[in-house]
């Protein structure tokens, strides 16, 4: 049933905007965060056992909210501006300062660790990030609960992801937005590249570039090498994976492995083909005006995953941040930063919010796949800890020496 729009000049106004914005989409191209190759080691390891106290919540008093978040993540207007949030500021009151910094879920962590393993404040009240990276501030008391009524909107989260293996019943996170990992290339400097196997290829020698984030990189070489990554896979399935992207790094197929600033190995022409984020490519080819990025889920699968809002532990502005939430909850907001980022966005009724924006729009694969493209992918399986400290070491020794 077709969900009916409400009669509020602001989420009136939230849609006319979302309208310009599908032409109008702008990039921020200048680069953010350290390269897989400054990454440590110690990034993987676990640690601290003691229980930590949540700060004190002075969202009465204090109005203002720092949002940590990736880039290519939010709509933007001509003028740099972020329509929702101007939005949000203007109907709730309060101050966001959003910060785009975060490139990749380790290098992100390995800055904030020891700050967090003593329950100070990161400088974040939320922060955005990947499954199995929350599942690992969870599991280390690095988040606070989420006090749901002040995020009545939860109610409306997807029913496939209320109830993740690593937030049973998403006590302490929310999903900001989903994707796909797969394969791009320049339309216009090199032949289709419709598979892992395809970026391989002589011709693209020293011009290919790969994600930093293991899950995907792997995750995809061993969807090409016919392995379930959502199943229980071995060892030796993960090393014959690993071996692929050793022998790839070192002979200098690879030419550069990134967080998200791969893009701009992309736009600058030192890489013609990518493992790339799917959202990535359409931001991108609107920055350039036509279609000169193409990003396909790979023939032998893509991997799928979810970024989520957390609080951190020394957060001071609580509440601040569960409004922010509840506000990004909203269908027709929701929809409005689709129509900008084109991930999957995780609030029922969206799909209905965005044909006001753009009917084409509800009918994108990348925003509102259909269950025929997701049996194109998988979500990375969840690992023991002996299994995610041996992986990691093991990824990470290659991108030390790349």
């Amino acid at each position: 049933m077709t969900r009916p729009l409400p009669e509020d000049p602001m989420i009136r106004s939230l849609i006319a905007q979302a309208k310009r914005a599908q032409l109008t989409r702008r990039t921020m191209l200048a680069g953010t965060g350290a390269g897989a190759t400054a990454l440590a080691l110690a990034a993987c390891t676990t640690g601290g056992s003691t229980e930590l106290n949540p700060a004190e919540d002075q969202s009465a008093t204090d109005k203002t909210l720092n949002w940590a978040n990736w880039p290519f993540y939010i709509d933007e207007d001509d003028e740099g501006n972020y329509p929702t949030l101007l939005a949000f500021q203007d109907q709730l009151g309060i101050e966001v300062n959003y910060l785009v910094t975060v490139d990749d879920n380790n290098s992100y962590f390995a800055t904030v660790r020891d700050q967090l393993a003593l329950g100070q404040d990161i400088g974040a009240d939320t922060v955005c990030l990947t499954d199995w990276m929350v599942n690992r501030w969870i599991q280390l008391g690095y988040t606070q609960p989420l006090n749901k009524d002040n995020i009545p909107n939860a109610a409306n989260l997807v029913e496939s992801l209320q109830n993740p293996q690593f937030d049973p019943g998403r006590v302490h996170s929310l999903p900001w937005q989903g994707g796909f990992a797969g394969v791009c290339y320049n339309t216009e400097e090199t032949a289709e590249v419709r598979s892992v196997s395809d970026l391989w290829r002589p011709d693209l020698e020293g011009r290919v570039g790969v994600l930093s984030e293991m899950r995907d990189t792997i995750g995809v070489i061993m969807l090409e090498n016919g392995v379930d990554i959502s199943g229980d896979f071995t060892a030796d399935e993960f090393n014959a994976a690993l071996d692929i992207f050793r022998e790839k790094v070192e002979s200098g197929q690879v030419r550069n492995v990134r967080g998200n600033a791969y893009t701009e190995d992309l736009v600058n022409g030192d890489t013609l083909a990518a493992i790339c984020w799917s959202g990535d490519i359409t931001v991108l080819n609107a920055e350039a005006g036509y279609e000169k990025w193409k990003f396909l889920l790979p023939e032998g699968g893509a991997t799928l995953w979810n970024d989520n809002f957390l609080i951190p532990i020394g957060s001071p502005r609580k509440t601040n941040a569960e409004t922010l939430i509840n506000y990004y909850y909203e269908p027709e907001v929701a929809a409005e930063v689709a129509a900008w980022v084109n991930y999957i966005t995780p609030v029922a009724g969206a799909k209905e919010a965005a044909v006001a924006i753009d009917p084409e729009l509800a009918e994108n694969q990348l925003i509102f796949p259909s269950d025929e493209t997701l049996a194109q992918s998988k979500i990375f399986r969840g690992l023991t800890a002996q299994e995610e400290n041996e992986y990691q070491a093991a990824f990470q020794a290659i991108l030390l020496g790349a």
